[in-house]
């Protein structure tokens, strides 16, 4: 596997599990209030604690959180680097866009002097 296709995988992943409404919520609880058991976080949604663990797995599945047991419990964190490849991708795919509207603006303004001058 290339990198490129490697992280290709890694963006899809990030991206189809921010696309749930609860996850992205989860994500902003767990920003705010650091490690945290799904107990805790079920607590502040409408969801079982049982639909959280389910969130969270496919968080974690996305690299996106990491849990790690302390005793009975396990406490769940994010793994904000996991957002990087996402973030790089958006950044190109702006800059794509950039240079594209660049591209037209300088097009029509050639029209524009063309057609007036």
């Amino acid at each position: 596997m290339t990198e490129e296709r490697g992280e290709t995988e890694e963006v899809d992943g990030v991206l189809a599990a921010l696309a749930d409404p609860t996850r992205r919520h989860l994500l902003d609880l767990l920003a705010a209030r650091g490690e945290i058991t799904a107990t805790r976080l079920a607590e502040e949604l409408p969801v079982s604690r049982q639909a959280v663990v389910k969130h969270l797995a496919v968080l974690d599945a996305a690299g996106l959180v990491t849990g790690r047991r302390v005793g009975r419990e396990v406490r769940y964190a994010v793994r904000p680097a996991a957002l990087n490849a996402t973030a790089r991708w958006m950044s190109a795919l702006a800059a794509d866009w950039d240079r594209r509207l660049a591209h037209v603006k300088h097009v029509a303004e050639a029209a524009e002097r063309a057609a007036h001058g």
